[in-house]
C-alpha cells in the first residue's frame, strides 16, 4: 500500500493523474436526479471505444484497394478467426452509435440542455455529430459493395452541383473523375486517422467544458445555486463516483445485452444496418435501381429530394444539399432561438411539447421516406415534413415567448 502510494505521489508531482481523476471522477458533483435519459453520453463514449478498438482489427486484414478491398472483407469474415464478429460488432456499432447520439440529442431538446451556461457543450456536441456524419460516410465506401459505390458516388456528386467551385470541389473529394481507387484510398485516410483525430479532440473538450459549468438535469436548475455554505459541495449534487459510473455499468450491460443480440442474430436488420446490395461487389457500369444512403442520413437524404424546382436560375440539387447542410448546421443555433422562461420540459406549456412532438415525428417520417424509392407523393410528404421541421426552429422564438409555463421549483426533485 505504502508502495502504491509512493508510485503515486511520483506520478502526481510529474502529471495531475489525482487531480484530474478528483475533478472529472470523485470530486465532480452531478446533479442527484438524474434519469434513464443521462445514460446515453457515457454510452456514446462506450460506443465510441468499441468502434475504434474493432476499427484497429479491421484495418490489419483490410485492402484499401479497388480491386482487392471488397475480397478482403469476404477474407475477414470467412476465413479470419473471429473475423465476422469484429466485423459484425463494427458494423453494428456505426449505427448504434446514431441511436445513441440521437437519443442523447433529444434529451437535450428535452430538458434544455444547449440553454446558458452550457452554449459551448452544446456546440462541441454538434461538432462531434457533424464529424461523426463524416466518418460514417468515409467509412461506408469501404467496403466497396454496389451500395457504397453508388452512395459515394451520388453524395460526393451533390458537391458538383455548388455554383463555381462544384466540379473542382468533386473533382478533389474523389481524386478522379469517377469513384475510383484514388478514392477509396483517401477516404480510407480520412476514415481511419483523420476522422477519429478530431472526433477524440472534441469529445475531450466536450467533457471538459461540461465538467466546467456541471451537468444538466431534469428540473433544468443549476445545483450550484444552492452549496453548503461549509464545503461548498451543491446540496443537490452527489459525487460521480462512484454513483453514476455504477449507474452507468447497468446501463452498458443493458445495452450490450441488446447490441449482442442484434449482433449475433439478425446484424443486417433487415437491411436497415447493413444494405442487401452491398453483399455485391462494386460495378461501376452496374446501378443498383433505388440508390439510399445508410437509415442515419435519410432524414436528411429525403430533404435533399424534397427540392424539385430550380431558383434564381439555379438547380434544384443545389438548393436541396442548401437545404440539407441547414437542417443539420441549424441546430447549431438553438441556444440563441429558445426564449423560453424555463428550460426543461417538465415545465413547459403544451406549445412547446406539441412542437417537441412534430418535430420528432417529421424526423423519424423523414427518415422513412429517404430509404424509398421517389414519388409524387413521397416527395409531397417530404416537402410538408421538411417545412414542419424548419419551423420547430424558426419560429422557436415566438412560441416559447409565448407559451405558458409552470414555476420552477427551488431545489431539484428527484
Amino acid at each position: 500500500m505504502k508502495r502504491t502510494s509512493a508510485v503515486l505521489a511520483w506520478v502526481d508531482q510529474r502529471f495531475p493523474l489525482s487531480a484530474t481523476w478528483k475533478t472529472h471522477l470523485s470530486e465532480y458533483y452531478a446533479p442527484k436526479n438524474f434519469n434513464f435519459w443521462y445514460y446515453f453520453g457515457s454510452l456514446a463514449l462506450f460506443v465510441l471505444v468499441l468502434q475504434i478498438v474493432t476499427g484497429i482489427f479491421l484495418t490489419i486484414h483490410y485492402k484499401p484497394d479497388a480491386n482487392l478491398a471488397f475480397a478482403s472483407v469476404e477474407y475477414i469474415m470467412r476465413d479470419v478467426s473471429g473475423g465476422w464478429l469484429i466485423r459484425y460488432l463494427h458494423s453494428t456499432g456505426a449505427s448504434m452509435f446514431f441511436i445513441v447520439v440521437y437519443l442523447h440529442m433529444f434529451r437535450g431538446l428535452m430538458y434544455g440542455s444547449y440553454r446558458k451556461p452550457r452554449e459551448l457543450v452544446w456546440l462541441f456536441g454538434m461538432g462531434i455529430y457533424l464529424c461523426l456524419m463524416g466518418e460514417a460516410f468515409f467509412g461506408y465506401l469501404l467496403p466497396w459493395g454496389q451500395m457504397s459505390y453508388w452512395g459515394a458516388q451520388v453524395i460526393v456528386n451533390l458537391f458538383g452541383a455548388i455554383p463555381f467551385v462544384g466540379p473542382d470541389l468533386a473533382l478533389w473529394i474523389r481524386g478522379d473523375y469517377v469513384v475510383s481507387d484514388a478514392t477509396l484510398n483517401r477516404f480510407f485516410a480520412f476514415h481511419v486517422i483523420a476522422m477519429p483525430l478530431v472526433l477524440l479532440g472534441l469529445v475531450a473538450v466536450h467533457l471538459v467544458a461540461l465538467h466546467e459549468v456541471g451537468s444538466n438535469n431534469p428540473d433544468g436548475i443549476e445545483i450550484k445555486k444552492h452549496k453548503d455554505p461549509k464545503t461548498g459541495i451543491p446540496l443537490d449534487g452527489i459525487p460521480f463516483h462512484p454513483y453514476y459510473t455504477v449507474k452507468d455499468i447497468v446501463g452498458v450491460v443493458v445495452f450490450l445485452a441488446v447490441f449482442s443480440v442484434i449482433v449475433f442474430f439478425a446484424p443486417e436488420v433487415g437491411g436497415y444496418f447493413l444494405e442487401h446490395n452491398n453483399f455485391i461487389p462494386a460495378d461501376s457500369l452496374k446501378t443498383p435501381p433505388h440508390i439510399a444512403p445508410v437509415w442515419y442520413f435519410t432524414p436528411f437524404y429525403a430533404m435533399l429530394r424534397a427540392v424539385t424546382y430550380p431558383l434564381f436560375g439555379i438547380d434544384a440539387k443545389f438548393w436541396g444539399v442548401v437545404i440539407m447542410g441547414l437542417a443539420v448546421l441549424i441546430f447549431c443555433a438553438l441556444p440563441w432561438l429558445d426564449r423560453g422562461k424555463v428550460k426543461s420540459v417538465r415545465y413547459r406549456g403544451p406549445v412547446f411539447k406539441a412542437a417537441l412532438a412534430l418535430f420528432v415525428v417529421s424526423f423519424l417520417w423523414l427518415g422513412y421516406l429517404g430509404t424509398e424509392a421517389p414519388t409524387p407523393l413521397t416527395t409531397t410528404l417530404s416537402q410538408i415534413l421538411t417545412a414542419v421541421y424548419f419551423a420547430f426552429f424558426l419560429l422557436m422564438p415566438w412560441y416559447t415567448k409565448i407559451d405558458k409555463t409552470k414555476p420552477e421549483p427551488e431545489r431539484v426533485t428527484g
